[in-house]
């Protein structure tokens, strides 16, 4: 993953997002929770490479649950994010492990950078603009909202997650680089675009490309 996506601030990567109160209540994975001896390995160091690599597919699985599982599922992972040193750092784990974990990390990054540019009014110009050439470009179709709001990349963000936590990681995937594209082009084609604007454009050039490279080959 290139560091610049990775390192720039992009606030809580696991959060509640717009939307997620519609399937508050709906049932995560059957029993599923981190395996405590791992958890407990991992903090010691004593854990084996391969089972670390168990370790990261396990959080991979429950990080799109983590709004719809019980509270002690989920605090199953905050010795983990602590003994790394914060949300930032577990995407940086998690992206040394090839497969669901490399693919998820990239995708949260990339949720984290959508939920911050939201309520950029230079972006949200851009996306407007993009939008007045073509409202609901292939890839999106379905998923945007009809508006261009503060809500709209907010909403992007939790459609991909939501595919995320159905078990559709080939949608979430397919949704997450439609949306980095359209993204990139809306920079590319603003007018007099700010630096904020080419610097989310260039962002998310790398984010299509490391997703990409994340993504199993069919």
């Amino acid at each position: 993953m290139h560091d610049k996506p990775l390192l720039k601030s992009v606030g809580e990567l696991l959060r509640r997002r717009h939307g997620a109160s519609s399937r508050a209540g709906q049932a995560g994975p059957g029993g599923f929770a981190l395996d405590s001896l791992k958890v407990s390995g991992f903090i010691a160091g004593t854990l084996s490479t391969e089972d670390e690599a168990r370790l990261a597919d396990e959080v991979a699985q429950l990080l799109p649950h983590h709004w719809d599982l019980p509270t002690k599922s989920v605090e199953a992972l905050t010795p983990v994010v602590d003994h790394l040193g914060g949300q930032q750092e577990l995407m940086a784990w998690l992206d040394r492990h090839p497969g669901r974990p490399r693919l998820i990390a990239r995708i949260y990054v990339l949720l984290g950078h959508l939920d911050q540019y939201s309520d950029d009014p230079a972006v949200l110009a851009a996306v407007r603009h993009a939008r007045a050439e073509d409202p609901y470009p292939v890839g999106l179709r379905g998923y945007l909202t009809p508006e261009t709001n503060d809500e709209t990349l907010g909403s992007l963000a939790f459609r991909i997650e939501e595919l995320l936590g159905d078990n559709r990681e080939d949608d979430a995937t397919a949704l997450a680089l439609a949306t980095a594209d359209w993204l990139r082009g809306a920079a590319r084609n603003a007018d007099n675009p700010s630096d904020d604007v080419r610097e989310m454009g260039e962002l998310m050039g790398h984010m299509r490309q490391d997703i990409t490279e994340a993504a199993p080959r069919s």
